[in-house]
């Protein structure tokens, strides 16, 4: 098996990169148990050092890892410097914060002394998307490590090189040899790497399809379990809202990173008097958007990470226009080298069709026409992601109460979705389970151990 890297911009193969033998992923295994249980045992001062050391590195390297991945996963050279800037921040915030996070908690009760630890759980498997890859890694390196975990990488098979830099950055920041292990290997591997006793948690973003068979593995073999999966967010437009900045970030939300995104916008959801204002406004500022080169500061709109990918999404836009959507703009794949996907907002969109009831991972906006505020929130609802979802109202007390009725893991106010390290970040249903960032996600992968003296 082979690991390759295309440049999504071109089409071109770059490189390729061998799968691992069985036998060298044993030695990694083996590598790697070692040095976790060396780690375990690191006092938090230390692994406070490692932290700040890994962002110095990411920031001493700052353009070379975002030219890498802009290259190899097609991200927008501004987006990529963004998302390592990113992890820096990651970095800088739990080593400052971890201890807090982890100390011991004296409880009451009629012992002598009750108390309940955080300790580390051993080796974390973290299998990781493409769209993100330096930020998805880090997310979960970062609480990982430090918890005292271990961590082992198997990234998407389409950006190696940016899981090698990952490894390579950890070098230089002094880690030892086997704390954060790059693993190029199958899927069938990846399994067997699932059920080996020395891994003791599996995290995974991805696909909802890959989510379900990687928790079922997991569970298989009583392995802890955090899954981000895919979303189908809403973003709901009521009557007092601001038209022109619910636009303007309704455009980052939906056509950021190529719409690659799982917290993407992606069902707008707006009331009957300012349906029109809002689709028009959308319409132009689709139609302005500016594909070519992800490493031109002219380029507003990147290319999909790969061929596959945007087949995928016209086969969705091709069966929702059989469905009876308007496309109001875009709608094809655009000619010429690389996998551009022509930015579309398509407008009729309704529950039922494709482009509602699906995630369509690439730029297409789908606009929903609802009666009124209790329409936007059922329709919101009406799907088996919940992900996220964003609210557009100048009532903030109302946009507050409606943030309370969705059934979503995270929920905005007149903002983008996004990530946060202070906050926890997860979905429900369809959407994963388990949580990343802030004191939820360190937390979970630790043995949380209840401590009682008489």
């Amino acid at each position: 098996m082979k690991f390759e890297t295309r440049n999504p911009a071109t089409g071109e193969l770059l490189e390729q990169f061998d799968c691992l033998t069985d036998e060298q992923l044993e030695q990694k295994l083996t590598l790697a148990e070692t040095t976790t249980q060396n780690w375990a045992a690191s006092s938090f001062a230390e692994r406070t050092t490692l932290m700040n050391a890994v962002a110095d590195a990411l920031q001493q390297q700052r353009e070379a890892l975002a030219h890498v991945v802009s290259v190899e996963m097609g991200k927008r050279l501004v987006e990529a410097l963004g998302e390592v800037d990113k992890c820096v921040s990651a970095c800088r915030y739990y080593a400052e914060n971890a201890a807090g996070m982890l100390q011991d908690q004296l409880v009451e009760t009629p012992a002598r002394k009750s108390l309940i630890t955080y300790e580390p759980l051993g080796i974390v498997l973290a299998i990781m998307p493409w769209n993100f890859p330096l930020w998805q890694v880090f997310r979960c390196l970062i609480p990982a490590l430090m918890a005292g975990n271990g961590l082992l990488l198997k990234h998407a098979p389409n950006v190696p090189r940016c899981a090698k830099a990952i490894e390579q950055v950890l070098r230089d920041a002094g880690a030892p040899e086997g704390l954060v292990t790059d693993l190029t290997i199958s899927v069938e591997q990846s399994a067997k790497v699932i059920a080996d006793h020395r891994v003791q948690g599996v995290s995974f973003t991805g696909s909802e399809t890959a989510g379900r068979k990687i928790a079922a593995l997991a569970g298989q073999h009583l392995k802890k379990v955090v899954l981000e999966l895919g979303g189908s967010d809403p973003f709901i437009i009521l009557d007092d809202a601001d038209i022109d900045a619910a636009v303007e970030v309704a455009m980052r939300a939906r056509f950021g990173n190529a719409g690659q995104i799982c917290i993407a916008a992606k069902r707008f959801l707006v009331v009957p008097s300012r349906i029109k204002e809002f689709t028009e406004k959308m319409v132009a500022q689709a139609k302005a958007l500016q594909p070519g080169d992800p490493l031109s500061p002219e380029t507003t709109i990147a290319p999909m990470a790969r061929a596959d990918l945007r087949e995928q999404v016209q086969r969705q836009v091709q069966a929702s226009i059989e469905e009876g959507v308007e496309v109001l703009t875009g709608g094809e794949a655009l000619p010429g080298d690389g996998f551009f996907f022509a930015p579309t907002v398509l407008g009729n969109v309704k529950l039922g069709m494709t482009a509602y009831n699906e995630e369509i991972f690439g730029p297409v906006a789908a606009i929903v026409a609802v009666r009124d505020q209790a329409d936007a929130v059922a329709q919101a609802n009406a799907t088996r992601f919940g992900l996220g979802a964003s609210v557009w109202t100048a009532d903030l007390e109302k946009g507050e109460a409606i943030l309370r009725q969705l059934d979503v893991g995270n929920a905005f106010l007149n903002a983008q979705v996004a990530s946060d390290i202070r906050l926890p970040f997860g979905g429900v249903k369809a959407s994963g389970l388990g949580r990343e960032l802030g004191e939820a996600g360190i937390r979970e992968f630790c043995n949380t151990k209840s401590i009682w003296i008489n």
